[in-house]
């Protein structure tokens, strides 16, 4: 066999870094499509909060959203906060993507198992370790987006955060609360990431590999892309959504200056408090309020980060061997 040849049949690795990269681009194209629904999401969220009887009624449902926000903000008010969100998917989904692989392989050999083999345990392990990773890294990006997403000036909900842009987001968060406001919430952040990593790509992974070793679909179709993404998906909403809920109104809740001169938020101390006190004033309803725009959101989120990220790292395999084969010629 020629070295050309060898070289063309070898495996072809990627580094973490390069599967960081390759999920954050992957992220990036996602949640172009994804972000009008979350926008939908946070406003449902909100709307109501702490009521009795689920008080004022600005929006019917996801699709009301979108309709009313587009005829009073236009296409900025439905992308809001898209930029802050780009920066966000890179750090969550390039770290949720890149290190999930390289965590779940180490701790396979820590238990005394093989690193490629699939075990249950150690996959929602990874992926609620890798998820955490990059909700710590994004906290500040996805604090800044839930309120600019929450800002409406012709049908608020909830507490009214304005900022002109991400920079001036950051710089007044950052000249009120220094660095203890840029980490407002990152414990509830943790807690819903690694709630929705922890099922996210086990049950890709899981769905995939059923598909292809009972020959219903082969390994590199499109289609095995999107129904593993559609499932995982499905799971990703139902493990994530009261966590989520959480997130968002300790996000976006009014602050004080609290005893000791820092600022404090005025409704909740914690994501548990957050989730205890909507129980007592909205029901279990309260935890799954934007439920439908949350699986508007995370279904096709879910299906084009994974299904991009299988094929951009196809696409970068090929083109690391070809250099490859290239240099052996």
């Amino acid at each position: 066999m020629s070295s050309a040849s060898a070289a063309q049949k070898k495996p072809i690795a990627i580094s973490t870094t390069e599967g960081f990269i390759c999920g954050g681009i992957a992220a990036c194209i996602a949640v172009t499509i994804s972000n009008p629904a979350e926008v939908a999401k946070t406003r449902l969220q909100l709307q109501g909060e702490l009521a009795k009887g689920g008080g004022v009624k600005v929006y019917n449902n996801a699709v009301d959203v979108l309709r009313k926000t587009y005829i009073n903000e236009g296409l900025r008010g439905v992308q809001r906060g898209l930029g802050p969100a780009y920066v966000y998917q890179i750090l969550l989904n390039g770290s949720r993507l890149g290190f999930y692989e390289p965590i779940r392989h180490s701790i396979n050999h820590l238990a005394g198992y093989s690193a490629e083999t699939q075990i249950p345990f150690t996959s929602v392990l990874a992926g609620a370790l890798s998820g955490a990773i990059g909700a710590s890294l994004g906290n500040p990006l996805f604090l800044i987006k839930a309120r600019m997403q929450a800002y409406s000036p012709a049908l608020p909900v909830g507490a009214q955060h304005y900022y002109k842009n991400s920079f001036d987001a950051l710089s007044t968060i950052f000249r009120a609360e220094r660095f203890r406001g840029l980490v407002r919430g990152i414990d509830a952040a943790i807690l819903r990431t690694s709630m929705g990593s922890s099922v996210q790509l086990p049950s890709y992974n899981f769905t995939k590999t059923q598909l292809v070793k009972n020959g219903i679909l082969p390994a590199d179709s499109t289609w095995t892309f999107l129904l593993s993404s559609t499932v995982s998906g499905m799971c990703v909403c139902l493990a994530m959504q009261p966590a989520d809920t959480a997130l968002t109104r300790m996000y976006n809740q009014p602050t004080i200056r609290g005893p000791d001169g820092r600022l404090q938020g005025t409704l909740y101390k914690n994501p548990i408090d957050c989730l205890w006190k909507t129980f007592q004033a909205e029901g279990v309803y309260g935890w799954y309020k934007g439920s439908t725009a949350h699986f508007m959101r995370i279904a096709p989120h879910t299906i084009v980060t994974l299904t991009m990220n299988d094929i951009i790292i196809g696409i970068y395999k090929d083109f690391k061997r070809g250099r490859q084969r290239d240099f052996h010629v």
